[in-house]
């Protein structure tokens, strides 16, 4: 069953240094880092995700169904980022949820194994290059893993809404 997307399906990675990708079902790739804002708490910057541009990304053009991955907090990861790390995941819930958009929480294993990838970061953006090349400088930089998870995520969304299992 193919199904004919005239919308994107939009590829979440939370997090401050995550993305989102918006994948047509004719090939096109789009990429953007989180939007994020900086507020100074005890002397220090600190990056939040910026919840009124999220809501800008995720209505222009408006999506056929978002899948984001659905993560808790790290083994090791201090309570300051844990909390930081949860945050920004809510705020994309309830942006989400504020537009009424077609949601799936994907947990990175089985998105990950569906693709045939481990949790390797490099991995990520290698099959990234492979599957999108005309987007390869999305993903040359080590820090562009957040771009290339969130658009395999969208790539895994468009599979599993063809599948019909979304």
């Amino acid at each position: 069953m193919s199904i004919a997307v005239t919308h994107p399906i939009v590829g979440i990675d939370p997090g401050v240094g995550g993305a989102i990708a918006e994948f047509y079902a004719d090939g096109r790739l789009y990429t953007y880092d989180m939007p994020t804002f900086e507020l100074i708490t005890r002397g220090r910057k600190r990056r939040h995700v910026n919840a009124a541009a999220l809501s800008q990304l995720l209505t222009d053009p408006c999506p056929e169904h978002v899948f984001v991955e659905q993560v808790g907090s790290r083994p090791g990861e201090s309570p300051r980022a844990a909390f930081s790390f949860g945050e920004g995941f809510g705020v994309i819930k309830g942006v989400t949820s504020t537009l009424s958009l077609s949601v799936t929480f994907v947990r990175p294993q089985v998105w990950k194994k569906a693709l045939g990838l481990t949790a390797d970061k490099g991995q990520a953006r290698q099959r990234a290059t492979e599957l999108f090349p005309g987007n390869v400088d999305s993903f040359k930089r080590v820090k562009d893993d957040g771009r290339a998870e969130a658009a395999l995520i969208a790539y895994y969304g468009m599979q599993t809404m063809e599948a019909g299992c979304a």
